[in-house]
């Protein structure tokens, strides 16, 4: 029976705060679904090319009691940037804790405003190891 990926889905509790953070990511908004009865919304979102691959940020419009403080359980979202340290220095200068820095030019985590663990990985090979990255302690856990 063959199987096709449709999409990830995470719960946010500020559609203002998390797809703002998305965005920096490079993700753009390609569909969304409001439902009155439902009282939700989704917000489908994927790399530019790749929209095939989103994922759905749910909003319940009357709050998300259910919704942990610490999303480790679910794992991470994972995505190839071009160049880490570029993509990095993008994210803390709008304000983004990087959890894990990219000291080894191949790997970095950061979260997103609903504690989303999101994984950085370097396209191809590992950048040269290079300052401030090498000398960045983590953060918390990502």
């Amino acid at each position: 029976m063959p199987l096709k990926y449709l999409h990830t889905m995470v719960r946010v509790l500020d559609l203002e705060k998390s797809i703002p953070f998305y965005e920096l990511l490079g993700l753009r908004e390609t569909r969304r679904s409001e439902s009155e009865g439902g009282r939700f919304t989704l917000v489908f979102m994927a790399p530019p090319g790749q929209e095939e691959c989103p994922v759905e940020l749910t909003y319940n419009w009357d709050g998300d009691d259910g919704l942990p403080s610490d999303s480790r359980h679910f794992g991470h979202l994972a995505y190839a940037v071009d160049n880490i340290y570029e993509t990095c220095q993008h994210l803390m200068d709008n304000g983004v804790t990087i959890n894990r820095p990219p000291r080894d030019g191949r790997m970095a985590f950061v979260r997103s405003p609903d504690n989303v663990s999101i994984e950085l990985l370097q396209a191809g090979d590992a950048l040269e190891p290079a300052e401030p990255w090498t000398s960045m302690p983590n953060i918390g856990h990502w």
